[in-house]
């Protein structure tokens, strides 16, 4: 895997050089809070692409809304053409979360449009973090929040290479264990699709599907296709599936959670009953079960 590395026909100039130096050494002594100072146009962003080269740290660069963080993740695309620069960012064109007024008796729930496009970067993002290390991640600040385990995302791939030994329908059923979808008509990202010993597999960070194709129960080829054409553009010895999702959980961590929100919520519709609060319980009960059910379905 190549080393975090600028390509560019410009050099440090003027202040940029002693800048460079001194923001490495100061990282790499340990400390946490450095701050570069400029004007607008004073090379900012080329300076501190030339700190993270030289530090050849994975980095997380955090702007303050969206539209800084697409500038800043063409630029350093242009910087790094040679790693992986990703751009994690929300995937929301529209959000409205639920809400209630009480004073009308009115639930509002929840509703959202997500962008494919912007949840695939996500989606890469991630992977990238997952095998490699010469990354740049360029994020906005509303994402600081979980995605679950790294440790269970890191460890839930599907290997696929040529001369593995396996049955095909025990990589379909790793595929759904992943939250890939069986559609053999509409092949779209997150989705497989099965035509006899060939199965076609479209991950929901690529822009482009794998196929793989079985002889008996071993794997015989391995290809990168078109997912729109089905044209075969090269072929490959493995290929790692990784989740059509962030958030992958255990079946068992998911059940003990729900017995405990069980327990949680009968305690407290026993309190609304004993204050009086009939309506209050009922309505608590029924949304919570609803909840239930769709943490057993995602």
């Amino acid at each position: 895997m190549p080393d975090l590395k600028v390509i560019s026909k410009m050099t440090p100039q003027g202040d940029q050089p002693a800048a460079i130096d001194r923001l490495s050494a100061n990282i790499n002594q340990g400390q946490k809070f450095n701050v570069l100072l400029g004007v607008t146009g004073s090379g900012k962003t080329f300076t501190m692409a030339n700190v993270i080269e030289k530090l050849g740290r994975p980095t997380l660069v955090i702007s303050h809304n969206k539209t800084l963080a697409a500038q800043l993740y063409e630029e350093f695309k242009e910087l790094f053409p040679e790693n992986a620069v990703e751009y994690f960012v929300s995937y929301y064109d529209y959000y409205q979360p639920e809400a209630y007024i009480p004073q009308r008796d009115i639930y509002i729930e929840k509703d959202a449009a997500r962008n494919d496009d912007l949840d695939r970067l996500r989606l890469s993002a991630t992977t990238s973090l997952s095998h490699r290390r010469d990354v740049i991640i360029i994020s906005s600040v509303s994402c600081i929040f979980g995605l679950g385990s790294p440790d269970v995302y890191k460890a839930s791939v599907a290997a696929v290479r040529v001369g593995l030994a396996i049955e095909r329908n025990e990589l379909l059923r790793q595929l759904v264990n992943l939250h890939y979808d069986r559609n053999d008509v509409d092949f779209k990202r997150g989705t497989f699709r099965v035509r006899g010993d060939t199965v076609d597999i479209y991950p929901a960070y690529e822009q482009f599907g794998y196929q793989v194709e079985f002889f008996g129960d071993e794997i015989e080829a391995v290809r990168l296709i078109n997912p729109i054409t089905g044209e075969v553009l090269s072929s490959t010895d493995q290929a790692f599936i990784f989740p059509a999702v962030h958030y992958i959980v255990d079946e068992s961590v998911v059940e003990n959670a729900i017995s405990q929100i069980k327990r949680e919520l009968q305690s407290c519709v026993i309190d609304l009953k004993n204050q009086g609060k009939l309506l209050e319980a009922q309505r608590l009960g029924a949304r919570t079960k609803y909840d239930i059910e769709m943490m057993r379905e995602v």
